[in-house]
């Protein structure tokens, strides 16, 4: 279970301090998919990238399965059990997508393994396996790769910056059959961050963001009508 509780998140631009999350609280219950939707620029990924370490918080507390884990890098984070997927997915000269596969699952995977990773989002293992992470590949590739990297450990949470960026239909298919194999298995809990309206239809509950602040959270049931007359909420869902 990931507990959030009063998190804020300021930087300074030319000298003036602005809140991007705004003591923000809530939880995610073991083996539950709660997806995170709101208006662009409303603090969505800002507040993934806290939860993950890759940037600190200035005030407030973060709690997975009990273990206060607010101070931890994101190595640490990481060995706790959180894995997460860019939207933006870093590229690394000279890796291999077989080698950065193996860094992800922390052992080193078999061809098989890679392959198998590889299909399940979509992609031609054999034409991918051995290419580097590099500027030769797509974003729509990149970001499948990403998300394979996070498919090839288990964790006790993962983060998703919306996974349907920057990739074809029949790949985001491909991607929902994954994020319902791992919801049904409810061995990890899910964050998702989208705007598509698909992907929010799968929520055990949603929040919305907006100005840094949470604007309404509540089953799927309760909040997605109200996405849905409300119209621009989302910045416009994608159906």
């Amino acid at each position: 279970m990931l507990e959030v509780k009063n998190l804020t998140f300021k930087v300074n631009e030319n000298g003036i301090e602005r809140s991007i999350v705004k003591n923000i609280s809530f939880h995610v219950e073991d083996g539950e998919m709660l997806v995170i939707t709101g208006p662009n620029g409303g603090g969505k990924s800002t507040l993934a990238k806290v939860l993950m370490g890759i940037e600190e918080a200035d005030e407030g507390q973060i709690i997975l399965d009990g273990e206060d884990i607010t101070s931890y890098d994101i190595n640490h984070r990481a060995n706790a059990g959180i894995g997460f997927a860019f939207q933006q997915p870093p590229r690394f000269k000279g890796m291999t997508v077989s080698r950065l596969l193996s860094l992800a699952a922390g052992r080193q995977l078999k061809e098989s393994e890679c392959c198998g990773l590889l299909s399940r989002v979509g992609l031609c293992a054999q034409e991918y396996i051995r290419r580097e992470v590099d500027s030769t590949l797509s974003g729509g590739e990149m970001k499948r790769i990403e998300i394979a990297t996070v498919l090839a450990k288990r964790h006790k949470l993962c983060i998703f910056d919306e996974p349907e960026a920057g990739i074809d239909l029949w790949s985001f298919s491909m991607l929902i059959q994954q994020f319902e194999k791992i919801h049904n298995r409810k061995e990890e809990s899910l964050i998702l961050i989208s705007h598509q309206e698909r992907i929010i239809r799968m929520a055990d509950r949603i929040m919305v963001i907006e100005d840094g602040k949470i604007g309404a959270v509540g089953s799927r049931e309760e909040i997605l009508p109200r996405l849905l007359d409300k119209g621009d909420s989302c910045t416009c869902m994608n159906r």
